[in-house]
């Protein structure tokens, strides 16, 4: 077992998609708690699109990726929450109206410049060896941007999540906070979406969530519990995609997967117990 840990981190590429997934991971899950308990967890899905659509006329214009993908993101964010608040059009409809537009371009665009090539694919369903040097620095220089936010807001974040109302009657700016939550979950979709794909990326932000809340009962061991699982679940589904070469992001999703199925087997004995 040690000697294929060593193995692994002998390549460069695995030491890179350790580490940048690992961040991903625990961004994706920390945002993810409250995102999911605020019923918009598939804000991860739709934002994901915008970020294939933002990269594939990156690719095409020869810019740099996630540099340029970043900002397009955070601005369809915050444009989800400007309709979601002000407009007829709510929620999800909202979300797969903006996810469908941009995943439409994207594919418009790449069908009119580059075609269905590598860097397409790897944008599309990830890959541990797309991330190069440049990559990995910005990605962890966002993550730690994105950690230490959540950290230094944790008590808004928590009290908008639980009563927004109630929030607002007590001073705190519920719209900058979800505001906030929106830019940094943006940020954690185009840094995950090298490595986990655009369709998969949403994954990380809601498996984890939903996987303590079969076991934990408060809001700080949700979040603490779904860092840990969202951690050890990228590690595992990336030490299976190296040993038996099957596609990283999906194998993340299904140590994910398991670990649901796990917690919730062990939510209903608890629950019998009772």
């Amino acid at each position: 077992m040690m000697e294929m840990i060593f193995e692994m981190l002998s390549y460069p590429f695995m030491v890179r998609a350790f580490t940048v997934g690992a961040l991903v991971a625990l961004c994706s899950a920390l945002l993810g708690v409250s995102l999911v308990l605020k019923r918009y967890s598939m804000i991860g899905d739709g934002l994901s699109h915008v970020g294939f659509g933002a990269l594939a006329i990156a690719a095409s214009l020869n810019m740099a990726p996630l540099a340029a993908a970043i900002p397009v993101v955070i601005a369809a964010a915050v444009l989800l929450l400007r309709i979601r608040g002000n407009s007829r059009i709510k929620g999800d409809a909202a979300i797969a109206l903006i996810s469908t537009s941009s995943l439409a371009i994207g594919v418009m665009v790449i069908s009119m410049t580059t075609g269905m090539n590598t860097d397409v694919y790897n944008y599309m369903f990830g890959s541990i060896l797309a991330m190069s040097e440049e990559d990995v620095l910005l990605s962890v220089v966002m993550a730690v941007i994105v950690l230490v936010l959540f950290v230094f807001f944790y008590h808004k974040i928590f009290a908008i999540t639980f009563d927004e109302t109630f929030a607002q009657a007590t001073g705190v700016k519920a719209d900058l906070y979800n505001t906030l939550i929106a830019v940094l979950t943006a940020v954690t979709i185009v840094l995950g979406m090298r490595m986990m794909g655009a369709l998969l990326i949403s994954s990380l932000i809601i498996f984890p969530a939903l996987t303590s809340m079969r076991v934990c009962k408060t809001f700080r061991s949700v979040i603490i519990n779904s860092a840990v699982i969202s951690v050890v679940c990228l590690a595992a589904g990336i030490t299976v995609s190296y040993v038996w070469a099957t596609p990283a992001g999906a194998s993340v999703v299904m140590a994910n997967i398991t670990a649901l199925l796990i917690y919730s087997l062990i939510g209903l004995i608890r629950n019998k117990g009772k």
